[in-house]
């Protein structure tokens, strides 16, 4: 038996990384060269049909379907696979869109019980935490508050890829509002705007290891109750949203729901699931089935 390869070294992982960047970065500037429409499409179905079988992201989002809905016949399950990865490449490319999409978005008249909810805290200087998933388009929704006056931030996660990290994290901050990395630095200015009485984004729908095991969509899935804590922490209204796509492919709905009732943080948490799984019944195919959410059994 011959010996385990040796790990790659920091040369060649760095190498690696900037092949890959490279390889990004000439797919997003040879689609922003196309008109919008276009774009979308081109960089959809480049996901759908290309990347994503490539990535393992194909199989991944068949098995957790499959997972969820064993009952459902194949063709569906296979139907709902390949418009996920269409959705995922229409939401990377509109997020790079720094000028089209938020322009677009500004049009938008947001919808629902948390809207009201939501001017009512500004105007008292309340916090707000907006919470979503990995669904539709989650930037819509910031992308048209922030169009009416609102000072949404953002929290996220770094790439393993820092050459692509540098400028992914600039198309957050081409929304309008400040992000924050995940970390204590990035924690403790992501607190600060929420002590001062400001909006956050976060999105909750990944597994996040040692964290409680709550049900998703029939299943058991570690999910972070950091939302619901930091709402509880300094009385902040929690707003479960959705930027929802619409048939055509460009448009979206954007869906605020009632705040989510104080409690405990694992009741609070599990409606945010809750509400969530509400919407991925309803529309199966904008969430993003490639994610390993149910690890809940790993260490």
């Amino acid at each position: 038996m011959s010996p385990p390869a040796p790990p790659p070294s920091s040369f060649a992982r760095r190498a690696g990384h900037y092949l890959t960047n490279g390889l990004i970065l000439g797919v997003i500037r040879l689609a922003l060269g196309l008109p919008y429409g276009l774009r979308l499409r081109f960089v959809g179905g480049l996901v759908q049909y290309v990347l994503g079988p490539l990535a393992g992201y194909k199989r991944r989002a068949l098995d957790n379907l499959a997972l969820i809905w064993p009952e459902m016949p194949v063709p569906r399950r296979r139907e709902i696979a390949a418009r996920c990865l269409n959705n995922v490449g229409r939401t990377f490319i509109e997020n790079y869109s720094a000028r089209d999409f938020p322009a677009r978005m500004a049009k938008l008249t947001p919808r629902g019980p948390g809207v009201a909810a939501l001017e009512e805290a500004a105007q008292s200087g309340r916090p707000v935490i907006l919470v979503t998933g990995h669904f539709g388009n989650y930037e819509a929704t910031r992308a048209a508050l922030v169009a009416r006056g609102y000072d949404i931030g953002g929290l996220y996660r770094d790439m393993k890829n820092p050459y692509f990290n540098a400028h992914y994290v600039k198309t957050m901050e081409a929304f309008g509002g400040p992000v924050f990395p995940q970390g204590r630095r990035g924690t403790a200015g992501f607190v600060r705007h929420l002590k001062d009485g400001g909006q956050l984004v976060l999105l909750f729908d990944q597994h996040v290891q040692y964290a409680p095991v709550l049900d998703f969509m029939g299943q058991p899935a570690r999910t972070a109750l950091s939302a619901a804590e930091l709402a509880l922490r300094y009385d902040a209204l929690l707003i479960p949203f959705y930027g929802i796509r619409q048939a055509d492919g460009v448009s979206f709905d954007v869906l605020l729901e009632a705040p989510v009732p104080p409690s405990d943080a694992q009741t609070m948490t599990q409606a945010l699931n809750d509400s969530l799984s509400a919407q991925i019944t309803a529309h199966p195919e904008q969430w993003f089935w490639v994610h390993r959410r149910w690890r809940a059994h790993e260490p």
